[in-house]
């Protein structure tokens, strides 16, 4: 298994938790948030408010993606060095172009004339 492949498998899990994240907040303050009682300070599982939890949570997966997919770039790139090059940008001999012209040209059909 080559970096880029691991680093797709990577940007596939981190993809889908961050969908996961999004899914479960609610753009007016309601969602996970507000059923877990959002509105008050206590804390929850360790937490003191859900929707800042799922924020901070957001903007990690986010970040987290955008490094992701910059390494598998670095990653892909390393992947095709110079032995991926072309022959043709390598080769030292002159290339030949054959010609795939006809040697003939063919005769225009004849116009008809309509009355």
């Amino acid at each position: 298994m080559s970096t880029f492949s691991i680093f797709l498998v990577l940007i596939i899990i981190v993809s889908i938790l961050l969908m996961l994240v999004i899914m479960v907040q609610n753009p007016k303050g309601g969602g996970l948030s507000s059923s877990l009682g959002g509105g008050s300070s206590q804390v929850v599982g360790g937490v003191k408010q859900t929707s800042d939890f799922l924020d901070k949570s957001t903007w990690t997966l986010a970040t987290l993606l955008v490094a992701l997919i910059l390494m598998s770039n670095v990653a892909l790139k390393s992947n095709f060095g110079a032995a991926q090059d072309s022959k043709i940008l390598n080769s030292d001999a002159p290339i030949e172009v054959q010609e795939t012209l006809p040697t003939e040209v063919p005769a225009a059909a004849p116009v008809k004339d309509q009355e």
